[in-house]
């Protein structure tokens, strides 16, 4: 039987995303936890495979939790999986230089910080110096960039504006080090979900973050690669997603809840008509307006019934 690691002692070292994200899935661990499937605990599961990994939340989550896992974590973003092959090889130098950057970014003026931030975007967009040098720069442009927003033109390339913070954190050494322990029993991909499908079977959870369908027409404001994820792109996810139940697996997905802008939009209910739909509550994470940052509700989908909180209620989707 797999158990789960539960002593304060080593909650307080679990490693935490090290880059904010777009959607990330911090604030709904404790919700999530209910939604993970039932058979995980007890051995049933031998591999965990996140396709859309991005700040890697539950990665790091379900890392901790059950510690004798295989863990698969695949991006199409080459930058953010870079970024982690540093921290798992390279972390102490990763430390240092980012250390070096947060003394001299805290003690500069607005102005100097402004010229900062965009000499090491320049950086960053040409890709040049080592890998430690452009694992830093994603770091510091993460931390330091409007909203934390990860977002790139057609071409390829990091467009987000500086933000005004006073002390961002950019050199969170421990956290850092906690990371490179996990990420050091994660096989780290570069590709598109289905490059995955081979490592799934019937002892396998996987857990599909893909990027959101918007709620509305200028939600679209953040996007993680080039290429644009609409509708089609939904659709063939979740074929993705029949085909891993189709060979035993233990799926289950997030993605917006277009019933907060209309009851009547029941693509995902649709959708994923056989499988199991569950209303969550969340928060918005990333707005431009502070008074756009309310309560929503998000969906998670899974190929299993889930045991939520009593205030979360799972919905059979209507076929």
């Amino acid at each position: 039987m797999r158990k789960e690691g539960t002593s304060v002692a080593e909650k307080s070292q679990r490693a935490r995303p090290v880059v904010k994200w777009a959607g990330g899935k911090s604030q709904l661990l404790g919700t999530y936890q209910h939604c993970y499937p039932p058979g995980l605990p007890f051995g049933a599961i031998r591999r965990y495979v996140e396709p859309f990994v991005g700040s890697g939340a539950v990665l790091f989550d379900i890392a901790a939790r059950f510690p004798g896992l295989e863990l698969v974590a695949l991006d199409q973003n080459s930058r953010l999986i870079a970024t982690y092959r540093v921290i798992r090889d390279n972390a102490s130098v990763l430390i240092a230089r980012l250390a070096a950057w947060q003394a001299e970014y805290w003690e500069a003026d607005d102005a100097t910080r402004t010229q900062m931030y965009y000499e090491v975007r320049h950086l960053f967009n040409a890709g040049t110096g080592s890998a430690v040098d452009q694992a830093a720069a994603f770091i510091f442009l993460n931390r330091t960039c409007f909203n934390g927003l990860y977002r790139v033109n057609r071409q390829g390339q990091f467009n987000v504006p500086a933000g005004r913070y006073r002390r961002p954190l950019l050199s969170d050494g421990d956290n850092l080090l906690q990371a490179q322990r996990v990420l050091q029993r994660v096989a780290l991909l570069v590709g598109d979900y289905q490059d995955v499908l081979s490592r799934v079977d019937a002892r396998t959870f996987v857990y599909c973050d893909p990027p959101y369908r918007p709620l509305t027409t200028t939600a679209s404001f953040t996007a993680y690669a080039a290429d644009a994820f609409g509708d089609d792109q939904q659709r063939d996810l979740a074929a993705f997603c029949r085909q891993c139940r189709v060979r035993g697996a233990a799926v289950m997905l997030s993605n917006s809840d277009p019933h907060n802008v209309d009851p009547d939009d029941d693509f995902f209910d649709e959708l994923y008509h056989d499988f199991v739909v569950t209303r969550i509550p969340a928060r918005r994470a990333i707005n431009s307006r502070p008074d756009r940052r309310g309560p929503i509700q998000e969906l998670v989908i899974t190929t299993y019934p889930v045991a939520v909180p009593p205030a979360v209620e799972p919905v059979i989707a209507r076929a």
